[in-house]
């Protein structure tokens, strides 16, 4: 079991920079594939981008390649999303979730079995 708690949205302008972070309960963390999710107003849920229990493998979205960096701190229970150059189409709510450990990192919303509340990033032109 894990529970996870966002933080570090907000209003910003296009070009602007945010970090979000995830924090999560328990001993176990480091045995958990994390990731971020984001969904925005009338779309489905999409995956924006994961990383291994390890740290040893991260993955993106296409639309975010080159912007976005996830990272995590295992002595902190702790995963970050470092978001640079936000477009207003960034604007959604993310998620953060926890996959349990398996031999390949999931990108879609229905492997992960944990999930925080979400928070709000809005971008304004």
């Amino acid at each position: 079991q894990v529970q996870l708690v966002e933080s570090g949205g907000g209003l910003v302008q296009a070009g602007d920079s945010l970090r979000l972070s995830c924090a999560a309960s328990g001993r176990t963390f480091s045995t958990f594939h994390m990731g971020w999710f984001r969904q925005a107003p009338g779309k489905e849920r999409e995956f924006v981008a994961a990383i291994s229990g390890g740290s040893a493998g991260t993955y993106y979205a296409n639309f975010v390649k080159g912007r976005v960096t996830i990272s995590r701190d295992n002595a902190k229970n702790t995963v970050y999303l470092q978001m640079n150059s936000l477009k207003p189409e960034d604007t959604a709510v993310y998620y953060c979730a926890a996959a349990n450990m398996r031999s390949w990192v999931p990108m879609d919303p229905g492997d992960y079995g944990y999930w925080g509340q979400g928070t709000r990033v809005t971008v304004s032109s």
